[in-house]
């Protein structure tokens, strides 16, 4: 009997290790992209320094970035004008919001798109902060209906045989791509990968230029993220939270021009121009804490984070300064995979990969991984809400799991600050319903994983948000 059993459970322990063996290998496949199991450090790559951040500014705020738009006319009585008070431009320029630009497509064919500072500004305190990611956009409404409403305006005014729906054409049909796939489950989140993704499927990959028929199918649901500052930029070797994007900054960075350009000569023009942005991108600074900070406190978090979290996240002393580029695994920082894996599925990069972007000088590479790359800490404070997805309001409820609310409400207010906790006031919901209300049972929402603060006792927790104020 027992010489039964013990064969019965050899044979056992074979079919467990088969199928053990078994859902390993088939994980790899799925995760063909060098699925993490440890965690890396991203190969540094030489980036061109040569830029004027003047000019990259200039470039920003008034040049042709995005290639193509909306005819001056119709967006004008679409959304009126409003006076530039941030960046005090002329011409044009100064009767729209510093968010859009006015350019010239051709002489006489003037047409307007958003800029950069669409995503990557945000009032805080009542204070526009250019560079810092916009928490504040809400996606979680179709805009279809609205692109289709540019379209019959434009059809509508110039007809279908002018010059300027001959020009618009091609962005009127990109329009309508992106607005049925940008749909967001909570508001703050941003489709940025999404927005490519619908562009990229509508360009042939070799000159970019418009293909009637997409290549392929956007997958459902929408995964959206939170935008990160673009003084991080700074430090990182590579783009994006799971560290995708390798390679030269100017074609990393112009991606989303595809909504304009009109084929590959154009992209390469843009391309130029777009080393004198990322010089400008160098040169930005984070804001300061503008709350008082306990210093006492603060040099006691030091001591802490130095121990627990400078491994992953770098240190900031003046004179010893270092990020370590490094991205951790699933299985270590356990926070929502839908976004690593949505970047490791998405047709994107295999499109990417066979693109003018990766097959023409200078290098680049769309390489995801099954991870996220733990972002530098510069102006931390003032980047709420927190990880990948912006699920979690505060820091103090980052660094302690049990605080951290299923359904948490904000007024929309910038003054609207947490200087105790460090990030929003919220007011805590039983489900997600509400204008503001983050629901972090949505696809790709969820606030787990990030538990290392667990670990602290509170007087240690206290010390590093009082540090980080710093920061």
């Amino acid at each position: 009997m027992f010489s039964t059993l013990s064969k019965f459970f050899r044979w056992f322990i074979l079919l467990l290790i088969i199928i053990l063996v078994s859902c390993r290998s088939t994980r790899k496949a799925s995760s063909s992209f060098a699925g993490l199991e440890r965690v890396f450090k991203v190969t540094p790559y030489p980036q061109d320094s040569t830029g004027d951040p003047e000019a990259g500014f200039r470039y920003m705020t008034t040049g042709g970035m995005v290639g193509n738009g909306i005819p001056w006319e119709v967006n004008k009585k679409f959304f009126g004008t409003a006076p530039d008070t941030i960046t005090y431009r002329e011409g044009l320029n100064a009767s729209l919001p510093y968010t859009s630009t006015a350019f010239e497509v051709e002489p006489g064919q003037v047409v307007v798109n958003g800029n950069c500072f669409t995503c990557h500004s945000q009032r805080l305190n009542g204070k526009v902060v250019l560079g810092l990611g916009n928490s504040f956009s809400d996606y979680t409404r179709s805009m279809k209906r609205m692109m289709q409403g540019f379209n019959f305006l434009v059809k509508n005014k110039y007809g279908k045989n002018s010059r300027e729906w001959e020009i618009y054409e091609e962005q009127g049909k990109w329009f309508e791509a992106i607005a049925a796939a940008t749909v967001m489950p909570n508001p703050g989140l941003n489709p940025a990968f999404r927005l490519e993704e619908a562009t990229a499927a509508y360009r042939n990959p070799n000159d970019l230029t418009f293909r009637k028929d997409p290549s392929f199918k956007l997958d459902k649901p929408s995964i959206g993220t939170d935008v990160p500052a673009l003084w991080h930029l700074q430090k990182k070797e590579a783009l994006y939270y799971t560290g995708v994007g390798r390679g030269d900054y100017t074609k990393l960075l112009m991606q989303v021009t595809m909504l304009g350009m009109h084929d590959s000569t154009q992209a390469r023009q843009i391309q130029r121009n777009f080393k004198d942005v990322i010089a400008w991108i160098n040169q930005i600074e984070p804001p300061a804490y503008p709350w008082d900070i306990d210093q006492k406190l603060a040099l006691e978090g030091q001591e802490v984070f130095l121990t627990n979290c400078s491994k992953c996240h770098g240190t900031y002393e003046a004179d010893h300064e270092s990020y370590p580029n490094r991205i951790i695994p699933i299985s270590k920082i356990q926070t929502d995979d839908a976004y690593a894996l949505y970047n490791m599925n998405t047709p994107l990069f295999d499109w990417f990969n066979r693109s003018w972007f990766k097959n023409s000088g200078p290098q680049t590479d769309g390489k995801p991984s099954y991870g996220y790359m733990a972002p530098p800490l510069d102006g931390i404070w003032a980047t709420a809400p927190y990880l990948h997805n912006g699920s979690v309001p505060t820091l103090y409820a980052l660094l302690d799991s049990k605080k951290r609310p299923a359904y948490w409400e904000r007024s929309g207010d910038s003054h609207d600050y947490d200087p105790e906790n460090v990030g929003w006031n919220y007011t805590e919901r039983n489900n997600g319903k509400g204008e503001w209300t983050y629901d972090t049972t949505q696809p790709g929402s969820g606030n787990m994983g990030h538990y290392f603060g667990d670990r602290l006792s509170e007087r240690e927790r206290k010390a590093v948000l009082e540090y980080l104020k710093t920061l």
